[in-house]
This record gives structure tokens, sequence and C-alpha cells, in this order.
């Protein structure tokens, strides 16, 4: 199991009411996508939400919120959030609803010119 499947079976059923949601298989885990944006996902045990520029430094001071590092190097607006962080399905809504708001009010992908 390259990523915690129960977390998954609960982002599913959360989300479930929200239309145009999208699973992906990604980074050897799962991620969930709303307008074609990423907007959260698994990485082993751990969620990782998108959020809104101008609220990453307010959301990193959170408990069991921490930079995501997925590479190495820390991505600014990704974040890793530990499972202590989301042991209820209502701290659970609550992160999953900032990376609903990102996919919904961030600007949209450039479209890549052909060649």
């Amino acid at each position: 199991m390259s990523y915690n499947e129960k977390l998954a079976e609960r982002i599913s059923k959360l989300l479930e009411m929200h239309k145009g949601i999208v699973e992906k298989k990604m980074f050897g885990g799962i991620a969930y996508m709303l307008n074609d944006k990423m907007m959260t996902g698994i990485v082993k045990d751990e969620l990782m939400v998108r959020c809104m520029p101008e609220d990453y430094d307010t959301l990193l001071k959170k408990p069991h919120a921490r930079q995501m590092d997925f590479t190495g190097r820390p991505m600014k607006g990704f974040l890793y959030v530990s499972a202590a962080g989301i042991k209820t399905d209502n701290q659970l809504q609550k992160w999953l609803d900032i990376g609903i708001e990102f996919a919904q009010k961030s600007p949209p992908k450039k479209k890549k010119k052909g060649k």
C-alpha cells in the first residue's frame, strides 16, 4: 500500500457532494483534482493540501501542518498535514475546504503553446 487507503475512503466520502472532483493516482499516492487543478492528495499517511498563496504562512502555523517537501525542496502553496491533524471528519473537512477554495479561486492554468 503506497498510500493510506482508509484515508482515501474518508476523503472520497466527504467529497462526494462536490461535482467535478476527479481522483488521480500520482506521486506514489492519490490526488484529488477540481477544475483540472490538484487540490488535495495523500502521500503515504499524510494529507497534502494546496492553498491560496496569501493563506500559506498562516496555515503553516496550524498544529500538525508543515511545508510539503516531496522533492527535497519546500513547495510554497503545498502543505502536509499529519494524521494527528485529521483524526476526525470535521478536522479533515476543514483541510479539504482549503484545497477546494484553492481549486475554485486560483487563476486558470496557462495553456501551453504548440510547437
